[in-house]
């Protein structure tokens, strides 16, 4: 069994707090695996992390989520300053580049990882990033979103949740019809529909609208030297996230490798939201060796 080592490096504005599975430098010949999400803390690789107990796996909480406390008064995540952050922690490995499976909004910071550090990473897994401007219904996306956002507003958490669950899991582009629907029952969820006055949650509120709103640059991502991977959940099929994954592949100029299960097809059970780990890691694997 691999020991997890937590470690705490304190940059401008925030002490990031991140865990170590392994050795520093890394054995076998390996690059250090890094996995990332957002608004997902390191918590959330829980069930992928110790199928790859030959190699170093380093997870880490995004600035201002879980143990990363923010000391800069800012309450917005953008992908530009977890990107400065994952730089700056990459550095701190001593042991980069580095390989990077990034999932959801990680996928994003890791893309603008790749084109403003380039030789940071060298395999890149960017697992169904949720970019609106790679849709041909970029528009209705930001709508829809902007639909989620005004339940929460209104009610709290349980209809914030449940219309984003109704956006997430919608087939297609986002048509009339699915503008003509009536807003959702937290209840329809299992949820419950009481509101605790807070609104400042990273995935309902604004605050992470810079990760869906980011512009990729094709010229920087295809002159890096990182080898580029996108990710889609085979489940996922005809979804936002699995939209999203073909629109930047396409810009990318490529088509996007099919992962098992879902958008958190790694995870198991946490959250819940079960996938299929020991399936989902052994195709990342596979994609890692194939670099």
């Amino acid at each position: 069994m691999t020991t997890t080592q937590t470690h705490t490096l304190a940059v401008r504005g925030v002490d990031l707090v991140y865990d170590v599975r392994g050795p520093l430098p890394p054995s076998g010949g390996h690059p250090v695996l890094l996995m990332i999400g957002q608004p997902m803390t390191a918590e959330g690789f829980t069930a992928l992390a110790p199928h790859f107990t030959d190699r170093t796996v380093v997870t880490y909480d995004p600035r201002g989520l879980g143990r990363s406390v923010r000391k800069d008064g800012r309450i917005d995540h953008t992908p530009q300053q977890q990107a400065a952050d994952l730089h700056l922690l990459i550095e701190a490995l001593g042991a980069g580049p580095v390989d990077v499976f990034a999932s959801s909004g990680g996928a994003v910071t890791a893309l603008e990882l790749v084109a403003t550090y380039p030789h940071d990473v060298v395999t890149l897994v960017a697992h169904e990033p949720p970019i609106n401007a790679v849709l041909p219904d970029a528009s209705a996306a930001e709508r829809a979103r902007a639909g989620f956002y005004e339940a929460y507003q209104a009610k709290g958490t349980g209809a914030g949740m449940a219309a984003f669950i109704a956006m997430t899991s919608w087939q297609g582009e986002f048509t009339d019809a699915y503008f003509a629907q009536p807003t959702p029952d937290p209840a329809m969820f299992g949820m419950s529909t009481d509101d605790d006055g807070t609104r400042d949650d990273p995935l309902l509120s604004q605050n992470s609208w810079a990760i869906t709103d980011y512009q990729p640059d094709a010229g920087l991502l295809t002159a890096a030297p990182t080898r580029i991977v996108i990710a889609v959940g085979e489940e996922s099929a005809g979804t936002y996230t699995a939209r999203t994954a073909l629109g930047m592949a396409a810009v990318l100029g490529q088509q996007p490798v099919v992962f098992p299960s879902h958008h958190g097809g790694f995870l198991g059970g946490e959250f819940g939201y079960a996938g299929k780990p020991e399936e989902f890691a052994a195709r990342l694997r596979e994609v890692l060796d194939a670099g």
